[in-house]
């Protein structure tokens, strides 16, 4: 299971939530940290989390979660509405990049994805979630690539996947249709075969027993007449010698 599925399965379905998207992110500069701050945990993992209720009205969340080094489990540290999201800034609006800041009302962050690829993913989804749940004051999308934003782009690529996917599925179908056509005719032959064969043996045996029943009554009917023939030599015989 990867560690999205597992964030989205221990910290989000439990509470009715369904996660919408999740990033994998680092802190492009070090926070400080309070001088009466301790008892660190050591390194960690971070990602931040796009998640909605199921009941309605809906509410989404953006909630930062983290896994501590040599820990199985996730741990939520901060969350906020959609509403308390003020801007969105990707950094770079004429290439590909990895890093981009969430300011809300209380807290603002600058982050690197793992790769530009997921922070496309990642803010591509989060605005048109804002666009869909967000209230009349939605956050401000800054210094973002066109493509992040586009929800026409977005949803035609969405669409194209889908049937590509469904395109698959019917060729695939199709072919396990034919595949087993090509199986059952092949059984049916073989069947027929088998009783065509069965029939001609049984023909065979038939006709085998009627010969065997034809000689035996012509060697039953030789018999008869050396019976007979004997039968007449025997009573000459006898009236002979009785003269």
């Amino acid at each position: 299971m990867s560690a999205k599925s597992a964030i989205n399965k221990d910290l989000f379905t439990p509470h009715n939530e369904k996660m919408l998207a999740a990033v994998q992110v680092k802190r492009r500069t070090k926070k400080k940290i309070p001088f009466l701050a301790t008892g660190g945990q050591g390194d960690y993992m971070t990602f931040i989390c796009l998640s909605v209720t199921n009941k309605r009205p809906s509410h989404v969340s953006i909630t930062k979660v983290k896994q501590f080094q040599g820990s199985s489990a996730f741990v939520k540290r901060s969350q906020w509405t959609i509403d308390q999201l003020r801007q969105v800034n990707g950094i770079d609006p004429n290439k590909d990049s990895p890093e981009f800041d969430l300011m809300f009302d209380n807290a603002f962050d600058q982050w690197v994805a793992g790769s530009a690829g997921e922070k496309c993913t990642f803010v591509q989804i989060l605005h048109h979630t804002c666009q869909r749940y967000g209230s009349a004051r939605k956050p401000e999308f800054v210094n973002c690539q066109p493509k992040l934003l586009g929800e026409d782009q977005a949803v035609d690529s969405v669409v194209f996947r889908c049937k590509v996917f469904l395109n698959r599925m019917r060729k695939d179908l199709v072919a396990r249709h034919s595949r087993l056509l090509r199986q059952g005719n092949s059984i049916l032959h073989s069947a027929a075969d088998s009783v065509t064969s069965a029939v001609q043996k049984a023909s065979q045996a038939l006709n085998e027993r009627g010969e065997r029943l034809g000689r035996a009554d012509e060697r039953t009917a030789d018999m008869m007449n050396s019976a007979e023939q004997f039968a007449v030599t025997a009573h000459k015989l006898a009236m002979k010698h009785k003269c």
